[in-house]
Parts: structure tokens; C-alpha cells; sequence
């Protein structure tokens, strides 16, 4: 993402928290800031100029962030909104993700995380908006890939995918940007936990130490050598997405549940949780080294059984 190019609206009614959003986005620069003080006020900021993404609380007053979600994505489908959670809003912020919204980041965790999310979503928002005439009247695509540990490799393949949806039209804008965001996460576990076998436990204790061991191990045996390995099935009733690395796996029976409230913020629930409310079906191999996403079209979820 180049600054300069996106208009983000920060939506909170506490005047402290729409400072430190706002000053973390302006300290990166190149971000244009409009503020909001809860849900009306930001439909009437969307109502006056282009808003590229949402950031919003969750609790507020007049329209509370759930609410302005679903608001958003009924009558503003291209702009993504990204969630700012609280002790006491988790539930709520579960039941924004499913309703429409495109991630979310702790209040607790902004310095840390909010650039990476923001940049996240609005890299896969962009992509979202492409369009190619021809492209658009692809009805299947089937597609396999073997990637290296190379992050630039992943941001590439989640972009191609993302692209690929929007040509079968499998789902709305704001589906297509879910979808992706759900097999990058799947990718970003696959590289870093898989094949190099980094912690979610460093990252939450020392990111800066859990990028540099990440650096370090592409350059040791046995992590160096080992691969990604993509299977995809795109149409317009499904799509589906296998994606196993070379690491030792792990215990899927053992995961956590990302939506207890007690995991809600640890950085080894966030992309299950994502994976899980973005995607209709999500499965692990007995090795838990691959694993599987599905997202069903609007006429397959209907059904015709």
C-alpha cells in the first residue's frame, strides 16, 4: 500500500481512543483522517466524500459499531470496515465479522497491530475493485502452486486468487475481500507456524524477535527448503482452497477456540477465527499440516437438495 492514496474514517466516541487511532494512521502518513463521534455521524461522512475503509469502536452510542457494519455493507459494499475491540465487546465483535466486517484489532494492541491490518484489508480492498471485461466471463479456474518461504510470494498469490474470485463472480465485493483475508491468514500460518515453526507465542511476547527468527530460519535447515503447497478450485458455486506446508503439523483437536473470549486477542486465535467466520467450511488434516477452506455461492448455499 502507497500512503496518500486512502481516505480512512476512525469512528469512536471516546475523543482519547479517536486521537491514538487517528495519530498511529497520520505517524505513518499519508493517510487523509476523517473523524466520527458514532454510527450516524460516520453514514453521514460516507454520504459527503470516498471513504476507503472504517475503523470503528464497537460500543457507542446512537448506533453502535455492529449496527454500522451492517449499515456499511448494505449501501457502501466496496468499503471494508475494520473493528477496534474492548474488554466487553468480543461477542459483539464475533457477530460483526460474521454480519460483514473485514477484521478487526484490539484497542489493547493498536500501536502493535493496527498498520498491519489496516494495510491488510485495504491492500485486499483494492484489489477487490479491479475489473478486466474479459476476465469476467471465466466460469472455473483450477489452479495448483508450490511456494517457497517468501512473504511477497504469498501477498502475490491471495491477490491472484481475490482477482480470480471477482471473474466468476462466486460472491458480493465485501465476500471476495472476506475470502481473501481468509486464505492469506491460512498462507501466513502455513509459512511462519508450519515450514518455520515460529510461535504464536513469540510473536504475542516479542514481535520484532518473531520477525527476526522468521528472517533467520529462511536461511537455516531443515525450514530453508521446505514448501507451500496450494490446490484451488474456483467457480461460480464454490470455491476451495487446500493448503499444506512441510512442517511437523500439530494436534487440531487441540486448538483453542478462537471465539471464547479468553483467546479472542492472542495472536494464535486470530486467523482461525477469521478463517472460521469468513469461509462456510474449514477443516484440518489428521497431521494438522493442511488444511482446507470452502466458501459456497450464494445459489449453492440456497440449495437445491
Amino acid at each position: 500500500m502507497r500512503p496518500g492514496q486512502h481516505t480512512v474514517l476512525v469512528v469512536d466516541d471516546s475523543a482519547i481512543d479517536r486521537r491514538l487511532a487517528s495519530g498511529l494512521l497520520e505517524k505513518e502518513g499519508g493517510y487523509q483522517i476523517v473523524l466520527a463521534t458514532n454510527g450516524k455521524d460516520a453514514l453521514q461522512a460516507l454520504k459527503s466524500q470516498p471513504i476507503d475503509l472504517v475503523l470503528t469502536d464497537m460500543q457507542m452510542d446512537e448506533m453502535d459499531g455492529l449496527q454500522l457494519v451492517e449499515a456499511v455493507r448494505a449501501d457502501y459494499p466496496l468499503t471494508p470496515v475494520i473493528l477496534m475491540t474492548a474488554l466487553g465487546s468480543e461477542e459483539i465483535a464475533v457477530q460483526a465479522l460474521e454480519k460483514g466486517a473485514a477484521s478487526y484489532v484490539s484497542k489493547r494492541r493498536l500501536q502493535q497491530d493496527l498498520m498491519e491490518i489496516v494495510q491488510q484489508v485495504l491492500d485486499s480492498s483494492d484489489e477487490n475493485r479491479m475489473q478486466s471485461r474479459l476476465m469476467h466471463r471465466l466460469a472455473r479456474n483450477e489452479f495448483s502452486f508450490v511456494l517457497n518461504n517468501d512473504l511477497t510470494l504469498v501477498h502475490s498469490l491471495v491477490k491472484y486468487l481475490q482477482h480470480t474470485l471477482r471473474c466468476v463472480r462466486l460472491a458480493d465485493e465485501v465476500d471476495r475481500l472476506r475470502v481473501g483475508i481468509a486464505v492469506e491468514e491460512a498462507l501466513l500460518n502455513a509459512l511462519y507456524h508450519g515450514n518455520l515453526e515460529v510461535s504464536s507465542e513469540l510473536k504475542e511476547r516479542d514481535p520484532n524477535l518473531f520477525e527476526e527468527t522468521a528472517r533467520q530460519r529462511c536461511q537455516e535447515e531443515p525450514y530453508r527448503n521446505r514448501h507451500i503447497f496450494i490446490d484451488a478450485l474456483v467457480s461460480r458455486e464454490q470455491a476451495r482452497f487446500v493448503i499444506r506446508d512441510e512442517g511437523p503439523g500439530f494436534n487440531p483437536k487441540t486448538l483453542p477456540d478462537p471465539t471464547d473470549i479468553a483467546n479472542l486477542e492472542k495472536p494464535s486465535g486470530r486467523g482461525i477465527l477469521l478463517m472460521r467466520s469468513f469461509m462456510d467450511e474449514i477443516s484440518f488434516n489428521e497431521q494438522g499440516n493442511q488444511v482446507t477452506l470452502v466458501k459456497l455461492g450464494a445459489k449453492t448455499e440456497a440449495g437445491d437438495e
